[in-house]
């Protein structure tokens, strides 16, 4: 059973990869939970490729700024407090849907309604939790320090989101040594295989992915000032039709997988507001990726991949950057080793949890009937 967050596509792409890697080893994924805000679009992909029934249910989320550029922390914690009884309701469905779905393993993708089910009802079966977020809590893993109570927020969140788990899967673009104390296994990041069998060539346009719509005025600005420079720019805004053609050289997207891949296969670089999964894609392309972090998490994201030269940190959509970075920049052997592995590490590390549960399970169900013979 899947209960993912649905903030962004990351998570969500993920989750689409785990079950076709699940698929292929003989498993099944029967459930799918999915929490999402007042402010997001769950994409219609993710309901047409995950082969099962979706249940959405109301969830914790950032809320925008005013400006709709990055997140209001003040403004965020009190709506979520507002939605409290929401959130309440939710916990009981997911806890229902877990009894009633006959699951062997629940997986979670970072969703914190599901580490709190966890950790106030037990639920009788492993606990999964999968995220690149996991890799902040493991000790070889040094934080930006540039924000060091968000930081501290950010992993206190991150906590409670696997609360009551077996193990932690971490993606990471490199490889950490597991930390047995927190069980957290380390793992190449949950790319579809559309990523790794794609065509892919360097054209003529730059390619961007903006979360926050608020962005917007400033990729308009840049283009006024460069109209010869050909930008092809993927959205998830609310009711937005699917194509917003500017002029000849700047065009806006609503976010579709396979034209989003096929866009990002066929570019020269890629700029984005520093989620995870799409740096991962674009560097398994071999594209030159410049990240603009919206929040402290995104923050976390490019300072990990800078140090990884995966790609540059900008405070802006200033694509002058992004072309002088990719006149230096080499693709990265090592990385697409790594991602190579991806799933034969993913799918062994649940199967070894789930044996590992069912070993401590049964021995301590042995322990006290051998207690109560005595």
């Amino acid at each position: 059973m899947f209960v993912v967050q649905g903030e962004g596509r990351g998570h969500l792409t993920q989750a689409l990869a785990l079950k076709e890697m699940l698929q292929q080893n003989g498993h099944e994924v029967v459930d799918v939970l999915v929490g999402k805000s007042c402010y997001r679009e769950i994409p219609a992909f993710f309901k047409e490729k995950i082969g099962s029934e979706v249940t959405l249910f109301p969830s914790p989320n950032f809320c925008p700024s005013k400006d709709n550029r990055r997140f209001g922390l003040l403004r965020s914690i009190a709506y979520n407090i507002f939605l409290t009884p929401k959130y309440l309701y939710s916990l009981s469905l997911i806890r229902r849907h877990i009894q009633k779905s006959g699951a062997d393993m629940v997986v979670n993708f970072y969703e914190i309604l599901c580490g709190i089910t966890c950790a106030l009802f037990r639920p009788q079966v492993p606990v999964a939790c999968i995220g690149h977020q996991y890799l902040f809590l493991h000790p070889s893993f040094r934080m930006p320090g540039r924000y060091p109570m968000q930081e501290s927020l950010l992993k206190w969140f991150t906590r409670m989101t696997c609360w009551g788990a077996t193990v932690q899967l971490a993606l990471s673009i490199r490889s950490y040594p597991a930390d047995v104390q927190q069980h957290i296994k380390v793992v190449p990041p949950l790319l579809r295989s559309e990523v790794r069998t794609v065509i892919r060539h360097h054209g003529d346009y730059i390619m961007g992915y903006i979360l926050n719509a608020g962005f917007y005025q400033d990729v308009l600005s840049w283009h006024e000032k460069h109209p010869f420079v050909k930008l092809h720019f993927f959205w998830d805004k609310k009711d937005a039709p699917e194509e917003i053609r500017v002029d000849d050289t700047l065009t806006f997207h609503t976010i579709s997988d396979t034209k989003f891949l096929r866009y990002l296969a066929g570019c020269k670089a890629y700029a984005t507001t520093a989620g995870f999964e799409s740096v991962c894609e674009a560097l398994y392309m071999g594209k030159p990726v410049m990240m603009i972090p919206a929040h402290v998490e995104q923050v976390c994201n490019a300072t990990d991949a800078e140090r990884e030269l995966a790609g540059i940190r900008s405070d802006g959509f200033d694509m002058d950057r992004l072309q002088c970075f990719s006149h230096e920049y080499e693709e990265d052997v090592e990385f697409r080793m790594w991602e190579n592995q991806a799933d034969n590490r993913i799918v062994a590390a649940l199967e070894a949890a789930y044996d590992d549960y069912c070993y401590k399970r049964d021995s301590l169900a042995g322990h006290f009937l051998l207690s109560r013979r005595l």
